[in-house]
Parts: structure tokens; sequence; C-alpha cells
């Protein structure tokens, strides 16, 4: 019987790197975007100061790592396109912040996306060119322990975050869904199958939730409002 074999990517097509110039856009601006939010978080939890300045930097670094990729394909990053793709989740977040809703803030930053992020590099890793895969198997490393910050905080403060991060997880996590709908051409062109993202972060944003203390039943019915993006 004859064995199917596994089409190898070509990461030098035009095809390829016109979907790249977009995806590697999305991370580059999903990098600067965390580095933003983790230093507008300091001054709603001054005692984290420290730490919340280290996440930051080290997202600044990854973004730093991620222009390398494009500059290693010779591909320009189309930076409009991922600016007005984090558009609603960064305009859900700076409400929030003027709000003092520092819940809603983590769920955004320490949850939603950094659960997204791992998603996205876990089922990129497999598929990228060499350069890029060294890059990112650094960057996933980093993704879990920004991860860790959002769930320990909502832990220690779970019966006071619990209605927020319920309301909070109504308004945003349909936002993924359209998210991911809207570049799954590019991402299929890159090796990187809808499906598998989603299962992924579906994965890590359960898990999360579970940690900080949402019952099975009711990470069920939380992840549920993400079908209402789809």
């Amino acid at each position: 019987m004859q064995q199917l074999v596994e089409p190898t990517i070509d990461f030098n097509s035009d095809v390829y790197k016109d979907a790249y110039s977009r995806i590697n856009a999305i991370v580059i601006e999903g990098e600067q975007e965390a580095h933003d939010n983790y230093m507008d978080m300091i001054p709603m939890l001054p005692d984290h100061e420290k730490e919340l300045a280290s996440l930051a930097k080290m997202e600044f670094r990854h973004k730093k790592g991620f222009q390398s990729c494009g500059r290693n394909l010779s591909v320009t990053p189309d930076m409009d396109f991922a600016q007005k793709y984090f558009a609603e989740l960064h305009s859900n977040f700076q409400k929030a912040k003027e709000e003092g809703k520092i819940v809603t803030c983590l769920l955004i930053q320490a949850l939603i996306i950094e659960a997204f992020a791992i998603a996205a590099y876990n089922i990129y890793i497999p598929v990228a060119d060499p350069f890029a895969r060294k890059i990112t198997e650094g960057v996933v490393k980093d993704e879990y322990l920004h991860l860790n910050f959002g769930e320990e905080w909502l832990k220690a403060n779970f019966e006071a975050s619990k209605a927020e991060l319920e309301e909070a997880n109504r308004q945003n996590l349909p936002i993924i869904w359209r998210m991911l709908n809207e570049v799954e051409k590019d991402a299929k062109t890159l090796g990187m199958p809808k499906e598998e993202l989603i299962e992924d972060f579906m994965i890590s944003y359960g898990e999360a939730l579970a940690n900080i203390g949402f019952s099975t039943r009711e990470i069920m019915k939380m992840s549920s409002y993400g079908l209402r993006g789809a």
C-alpha cells in the first residue's frame, strides 16, 4: 500500500510569503499589545509592579524575535492589517482599564490572549521554517509563565472576581472565534488548520479557568460563548 507523503511547505513561494506577511504581523502586534497591556496594569496592581514590568519586557523581546523571523524570509509584515485585527480586543481592554476593571483586563490579556498565543505557537512550531521554529519554541515557554500570572492572581481573588470574569468572558471570547475565522485561509497556507487552533486554544483556556476555580460545568457554559462568534 502506498504511503501518503505530506507535501513540503515552500517557505519562499509567493503564496506562502503573502500569507506570512499577515500572520507575522499579527504575532508582532500581539506581542506589542501584550507589552502595553502589562504596563497598563501596573497602576492597578502596584504590588506586582516588578513582575508585570518583567512580563512586559519579555513580550517586547518576543516582538523583536518575530520581527527577525519576517526579515529572515524577506517578508514585510502587514502591520495595518494586524492593528485592525486586534482593534476590538484592544478597545475592550482600554475600556476596562479606564473603568478600573483589573479582572477584565487580566482575563483579556493573561488568559484569552495568552491562551490564543500558546495555541497558535504550538500549532505553528512543527510547520515553521527552521529559524522561526527556534524563535517560537523559546517564546512559547515564556507564554506559559504569563498565563500562570493571571491564573494565580485570579485564583487568589476568585470569589470576588467570579461574576466579572463570567461577564468579561461573555463579551470577549466570541472575538477570538471571529479572529480565527478572519485568518483561516492564511493560517492554512502556513500549515495551521483552524480546527487544531481552536482545539489547542480551548484546552489552554479551559485549563486556566479550571485552575482559577471554575467547575467543569461552568467552563463548558463559558466556552460555549465562543460559538457565538463562529
